[in-house]
């Protein structure tokens, strides 16, 4: 459906893409990966048109729709959410309008060709869902986290998220045949994201994304196209085999590239020592020939990582921290109330709750950054805590450079590693005396955990410490933090990270909070086993009030639950073989072209023999290469059924 022919791209001097070719193929699910900068927002603004490359060209298949959603820029007004979203849909409005006005022709006059007329747009209409248009969009919306006390308000009067939400809305509601997506869980929390995974996982047509988030990446993706260097390199699969094929690829290449280094050394040795012997001089133009002609292997840079360690945490009692009968909210407006938390040394606690609903503001209670307005906060013995507020980056003086600002912060004793810590957060060399001010997101979140690891603590509150890291960032403050032997409560919407350090979730929501051992994985099987959506009981209005789901039969949410695990078991067994199509193909591909670059040598046609067995081979090639697509195409005649029945989910 789209297909890219040596694309050539500069951006602010500097070559992003050279010579790149790829292709994008009906139903693919492909996620964009690489380093800051390498150029996976520019390749999406190229397929969504709002770029034009310098050099190549951009191939688009007829009736290709497109729908594209930025990483920020974003803003709605003069309309309430409900008529932005519902206004996403203009030919479905249009089609409405005519059907109105035929239906005032056919009252007036009775021509039987106004009739015809109808009944064909009337057909058209129901095919393309116009009888279920505000239907779903309330779901899209629900599913988003909009309350639906919400949908008249004016859409200037929501937040940058909340603006992203709505753009997000409109464009799955207008379902484009690629969708290109940079970002989109930025600003989502978890039952948000979780609704979005199942919505792109049943989405029919293909989808490219860019995220930050390895769990979802696992969940919707079958591809992963990495960008580096110019280039761009496909990986069949998920995000964790990805990282998996990466590792061996880059293995082979280093592996490959020492033999190369050996042998150019070789041949460079041979040059320099008969370089002025006469008779020598033919083997040395051909030692000088034969080295022009070696390819030399780029290997890709080894990832720079944020490799570090909490303190060792000072001893404390069995009880880290206590709340009884906690109550606080902000004028009118209650948060919570009749809280009773006790958090126990070794603990991790994740909060898990829609954006709203206060978790950043038991956060504040536990660090005793706000004094509860009825109940009692009590510490356990030799609390030491560390809290790591959501904006905390936001309290970095922005005039002072960064050594100078974690210098400030740094215990007397600890000024002389403070550039150790800030070489582990990637600031080396000059970076160290870059102003706060120039820094980017990630960057003064690396920055402002760095402060933290200056002071020991047995308690760590962290209040979306992921935000703004990239996956291989959020990987190592992962690895630190399983390694950390305090007590940890930490707020992140990133399901990976949840799921991997969580010992207990919270579930902060409708004035309360409730209990559930395990991670959330374990969180939201149990809520399924009792019969709740774990959706409809963490979703919170974003103005005042209380939330009011509507009621659901429990044996009807049951029966669904397990049709939809059913559907996505299956879906998931489709995606692997058709990743294990695809890789076949891909391995017999590369041996046809290097036999058919053997066919073509004229060496080849001298040995009778040799002839006759590449012959042999490549029509064996060919042959399997047939059958492999013939599977595949039956395969992707599958998975349109498949997705049709998740859909319905």
């Amino acid at each position: 459906m789209l297909q890219l022919r040596n694309i050539v791209k500069d951006f602010g001097g500097r070559r992003l893409f050279a010579g790149v070719d790829w292709q994008l193929r009906p139903g693919d699910r492909v996620g964009l990966c690489g380093e800051n900068g390498a150029g996976k927002t520019t390749l999406l603004r190229l397929l969504a048109g709002q770029v034009q490359p310098d050099g190549g060209e951009v191939q688009v298949a007829r009736g290709t729709s497109f729908g594209y959603l930025p990483q920020d820029g974003l803003e709605h007004s003069g309309r309430t959410l409900f008529a932005e979203v519902r206004a996403a849909m203009g030919h479905l409005l249009a089609m409405e309008a005519d059907l109105r006005r035929l239906e005032e022709a056919i009252a007036e006059r009775h021509e039987p060709a106004d009739l015809d007329r109808y009944s064909t747009l009337q057909e058209e209409f129901r095919f393309q869902g116009g009888y279920s248009l505000e239907a779903e969009i309330a779901k899209v919306l629900r599913g988003l986290g909009f309350a639906e006390e919400d949908w008249e308000k004016p859409c200037e009067q929501f937040s940058g998220g909340w603006q992203m939400r709505i753009a997000l809305a409109r464009l799955l509601l207008q379902r484009p045949n690629l969708l290109l997506l940079d970002e989109p869980t930025n600003h989502l929390d978890l039952p948000a994201r979780d609704w979005l995974e199942g919505y792109l996982t049943g989405y029919p047509y293909a989808v490219v994304l860019v995220s930050h988030d390895r769990f979802f990446l696992d969940q919707v993706v079958n591809r992963i196209v990495e960008v580096w260097n110019g280039t761009i390199t496909e990986y069949p699969g998920s995000y964790s085999r990805y990282l998996e094929e990466r590792e061996r690829r880059v293995a082979a290449i280093l592996e490959a590239k020492s033999r190369q280094d050996e042998e150019i050394a070789r041949i460079e040795a041979f040059i320099s020592r008969f370089r002025y012997q006469a008779n020598k001089a033919s083997l040395v133009q051909s030692r000088v020939k034969q080295l022009e002609k070696i390819e030399r292997l780029q290997v890709p840079p080894l990832r720079k990582r944020i490799a570090f360690r909490f303190p060792a945490p000072p001893k404390g009692g069995r009880l880290a921290l206590e709340l009884h009968g906690a109550e606080q909210g902000y004028g009118a407006r209650t948060i919570f109330s009749e809280v009773d938390l006790m958090v126990e040394q070794g603990e991790r606690v994740a909060l898990v709750g829609a954006n709203g609903a206060g978790k950043s503001t038991l956060m504040r209670l536990l660090a005793g950054d706000e004094a509860p307005r009825r109940g009692l906060r009590k510490e356990g013995y030799n609390l030491q805590l560390a809290y790591f507020a959501q904006d905390q980056a936001k309290i970095l003086d922005p005039g002072k450079t960064v050594l100078e600002e974690i210098t400030a912060a740094a215990p007397f004793e600890m000024v002389p590693r403070v550039r150790d810590i800030l070489g582990s957060f990637l600031f080396s060399g000059d970076d160290v005396y870059k102003k706060v001010a120039v820094l980017s997101g990630g960057e003064r979140n690396r920055l402002a955990l760095a402060i933290l690891l200056l002071r020991p603590a047995n308690l760590l509150l962290l209040d979306e410490p992921t935000n703004h890291l990239d996956l291989q960032s959020k990987e190592v403050l992962l690895e630190a933090l399983r390694s950390y032997r305090g007590t940890l409560v930490f707020v992140s919407h990133d399901r990976y990270f949840v799921d991997s350090l969580a010992t207990r979730v919270i579930e902060v929501g409708g004035g309360r909070i409730v209990f559930w051992l395990g991670n959330y994985e374990d969180f939201l099987q149990a809520k399924a086993a009792s019969g709740e959506s774990a959706h409809s009981s963490l979703r919170v209005e974003t103005a005042a009030g209380a939330p009011s789901p509507a009621p659901v039969d429990k044996e009807d949410r049951r029966r669904a639950h397990e049709e939809r695990k059913e559907a996505q078991r299956l879906q998931k067994r489709w995606q692997k073989e058709v990743a294990e199509i695809e890789a076949q193909i891909e391995r017999q591909e590369t041996e046809l072209a290097l036999v058919e670059a053997e066919m073509v040598s004229p060496e080849l046609y001298q040995d009778h023999e040799r002839w006759r067995q590449v012959s042999v081979r490549h029509a064996a090639l060919q042959a399997d290469i047939g059958e492999l697509y013939r599977r595949w195409e039956e395969l992707q005649e599958a998975g349109g059924e498949l997705e049709c029945m998740s859909s319905e989910f």
